[in-house]
């Protein structure tokens, strides 16, 4: 135990002691000089790792200087004829190619001490970390090479931190960079309102003239509206535009860039006044430029960042040809004029073409006027099918083992067996209520015989139906229920849809994909993106000829039987197939047809104030009493569109079929002797013939001999011809097997137009127009309301 005399030994000090001990009042509270030198140190370090760490992890992209936010143009097919543009209208120019008063002018506008300063302005960015400080903008520190990282990264951003990066980035531009290169990367990039970028567009804009042709004045004005560009406008603000132009100029002078005589001789410039706003996304150009933005908003190439779509330069080559678009948008609109038009404000004509072959869209038209209706009916847009659908449940009958030629009762309303339950399993209405007799799969399409194919879809199961639907291009975003009525077409699909399915069927059973985009190429002609244009085998192509078999009886003996209007480079006809389609209470009417190098949709529908309606019929059908089917405009549109569309293309044959033969009902047989095991094998084609092929280019007097002798009948079509009279110009059809007896098409040339005096046209005008159709109703009707509920 220590005792009272002993020394005590001095308590250590702890590492923070305050207050201080042995200090005097004031003193005691003052930190030492060992705390102030290591909090220095502390600070510094830490000050001087953060400027290490974001120096290194800050780095210039390698192609700022490229990163011009440049228009992006969009052309047609040809590649050559523009349909329009995205992003910043812009021009780059060379600072070698400009008057040296024009960056002098920007110079002394937004940065006096830019061909000093190391691209940071000490001053300006540390009255600037003090204005954000307080909660004020963090504009006013920004360098012009600071400004011009801010404007040609994507990333930028405005906060501390984003001012804190492109300080660094602009101090370690101006250690790589020329500080010529700099100015000229900045007056590409600048916005110069007015909606244009960089400053030859800002020359054409505000004074019309090139930029290499700027006098002082001017180049002193648009520099000094930079900050501003859209208020100090001189167009918007004249006064304000003369205040920001003489300070430039008196900068200039003070700044040694310009000499007193130059100042004192310098006056406001004359300017040209703002233009009205425009847009040049009217009539077409909008939808196909918006249909353009979505195919490539949706690709790996610029699903991530779709802003390169607008800033890239970008020149996209569509896959639409100039002249079937100006056909497609021709013949909508006839729809809307003549006598008896249709009303623009309820109905909705649309229409697709498409190449077979690649999923290529050739023209597209889905609304009069984009600046309107900023709806695209062509895609976006969607209408009940009808008996468009009625080739679906015949290609799964075939991959099922069906053929042609079975036969199905085609009474209209019969009791099918499993059709609706609940209401007794009565079946669809035919057309007007017609009554078919026992017929077979091809007449029952050409006549559209709901019945026939209501029960054939009952027999496959509507599941067969739905996944050949899928398998022929029908997205899954259409909703088809499993249900025995969706061979009526009650679901809603675009015409875009149907011409993929179609694609399928005229190609021979390879699957397309539908687009709009051929090629996008960069600013340096380097291939950033081509379209799809592979094709995915779904179908036997026997099958798929067969269908088409079907689909050319509905054209030429059917309801699209206008489609046989199409001739070939001599005159010949030109083999078509397709199929009409109405659906229930004429909302919505159709023609799906296709050539073989083409395939075309045309689609109607009326709506008004919201609700779907019967389409009101229009034009030439106006007295229609059985409404606008797909027998009606569509076809007629679809043929006319065609006429165009095939100008010049060669004439090609749908593809052969070969019938299979199928065993017909079973009969009592008589006078029969089989042996044991045998079974009785009747053919069903026993004595048909094959029409021949090879017939074309040979004289009338040489073929029908030939048709005779066969046992076939045959109707002549004469139509005029460069080809000598009397050569036949077609047979249809051709090369395939018909019962002996059948008729067959022979088209034979008339000799070319002869010059004839202008008829005097009968009393009360002509006669062709105005009167209901010729030939059979449409095909497919009123479906009855027994599947509403089920769809």
């Amino acid at each position: 135990m220590a005792t009272s005399g002993s020394r005590q030994t001095p308590r250590r000090r702890g590492l923070w002691d305050y207050p201080r001990r042995g200090k005097g009042p004031i003193r005691r509270w003052l930190p030492s000089w060992r705390v102030v030198l290591g909090t220095f140190v502390g600070v510094l370090a830490l000050g001087t790792g953060t400027l290490v760490a974001a120096w290194v992890t800050t780095t210039v992209p390698e192609n700022l200087g490229n990163i011009t936010n440049q228009t992006t143009t969009i052309f047609f097919s040809d590649g050559e004829t523009e349909i329009g543009r995205l992003g910043a209208r812009r021009q780059l120019v060379s600072l070698e190619d400009l008057p040296s008063h024009v960056g002098d002018a920007v110079v002394a506008s937004e940065d006096a001490t830019f061909w000093t300063n190391p691209g940071v302005d000490p001053r300006g960015f540390a009255r600037a970390l003090w204005n954000n400080v307080r909660g004020n903008s963090t504009q006013g520190g920004s360098t012009l090479t600071m400004q011009y990282i801010e404007r040609t990264r994507t990333d930028s951003v405005s906060d501390l931190v984003g001012k804190f990066r492109e300080a660094i980035m602009a101090l370690q531009i101006t250690r790589t960079t020329p500080k010529e290169d700099i100015l000229e990367g900045y007056l590409n990039t600048i916005y110069w309102g007015r909606g244009v970028f960089g400053v030859e567009a800002a020359a054409q804009a505000y004074f019309g003239t090139p930029a290499a042709e700027l006098t002082l004045s001017e180049a002193a004005l648009l520099a000094g509206i930079i900050p501003s560009p859209n208020n100090w406008d001189p167009g918007v603000n004249e006064d304000r535009a003369r205040t920001r132009w003489h300070r430039n100029i008196n900068r200039m002078y003070t700044q040694g860039l310009i000499t007193a005589e130059e100042r004192a001789e310098a006056e406001f410039p004359e300017f040209l006044p703002r233009p009205t706003a425009t847009n040049t996304l009217g009539g077409q150009a909008g939808f196909l430029v918006n249909e353009v933005i979505r195919e490539l908003s949706d690709t790996d190439q610029f699903r991530d960042r779709p802003e390169l779509l607008r800033t890239r330069g970008l020149h996209i080559v569509t896959t639409i040809d100039p002249v079937l678009q100006d056909a497609a948008v021709a013949v909508a609109q006839s729809a809307f004029e003549g006598n008896n038009p249709a009303d623009p404000d309820a109905l909705s004509v649309s229409l697709a073409s498409m190449d077979p072959a690649t999923g290529e869209i050739r023209a597209l038209f889905g609304g009069l006027d984009y600046l309107q209706r900023q709806f695209n009916t062509a895609t976006q847009g969607s209408a009940q099918a009808g008996s468009t659908f009625k080739p679906f449940t015949l290609v799964a009958a075939l991959e099922d083992g069906h053929s042609l030629g079975d036969r199905f009762d085609g009474r209209s309303q019969k009791v099918i067996p499993g059709w609706d339950p609940a209401n007794g399993n009565v079946g669809p209405r035919n057309f007007g209520g017609t009554n078919f007799g026992n017929i077979d799969l091809v007449d029952a399409m050409a006549d559209s015989v709901n019945t026939v194919y209501a029960q054939l879809n009952v027999e496959i199961g509507p599941q067969r139906t739905v996944d050949v639907a899928r398998r022929l291009g029908i997205p899954e975003s259409v909703s088809i229920p499993a249900v025995p009525s969706n061979v009526l077409g009650p679901s809603n699909v675009s015409v875009v849809d149907l011409a993929t399915a179609y694609a399928t069927i005229a190609n021979g059973g390879g699957r397309v994909t539908p687009h709009i985009v051929r090629e996008v190429r960069g600013l340096d002609g380097s291939l950033v993106y081509t379209g799809p244009t592979e094709r995915v085998r779904e179908f036997d192509p026997q099958v798929m000829a067969a269908t088409t078999h079907a689909l050319a009886q509905a054209v030429e003996n059917g309801s699209g039987r206008t489609a046989r209007e199409l001739r070939g480079p001599n005159g010949e006809r030109r083999p078509a197939a397709g199929k009409t389609g109405t659906s229930n209470g004429n909302v919505s009417s159709w023609f799906a047809g296709f050539v073989p190098q083409l395939v075309t949709v045309v689609g109607l529908q009326q709506e008004r104030d919201g609700r779907l309606e019967a389409i009101t019929p229009f034009g030439q059908w106006a007295n229609n009493r059985t409404g606008m089917t797909g027998s009606t405009f569509p076809t007629r549109a679809w043929t006319d569109f065609m006429h165009v569309a095939t100008e010049g293309m060669p004439v090609q044959q749908l593809p052969t079929y070969t019938p299979t033969r199928t065993a017909p009902p079973e009969e009592p047989v008589e006078d029969l002797e089989l042996e044991d095991g045998d079974e009785e094998q009747a053919d069903p084609m026993e004595g048909w013939v094959t029409v021949p092929e090879g017939l074309v280019g040979q004289s009338t007097s040489q073929v029908l001999p030939v048709l005779s002798g066969l046992g076939l009948h045959a109707r002549i079509e004469t139509v005029e011809s460069s080809q000598p009279q009397g050569t036949v110009l077609g047979v249809t059809p051709g090369g395939v097997l018909v019962p002996p007896g059948s008729t067959v098409t022979v088209v034979v040339s008339g000799g070319p137009p002869t010059p004839s005096p202008t008829p005097t046209p009968p009393p009360g005008g002509d006669p062709g127009n105005g009167g209901p159709e010729n030939g059979p109703d449409d095909d497919d009707g009123d479906p009855g309301s027994s599947h509403d509920d089920e769809v």
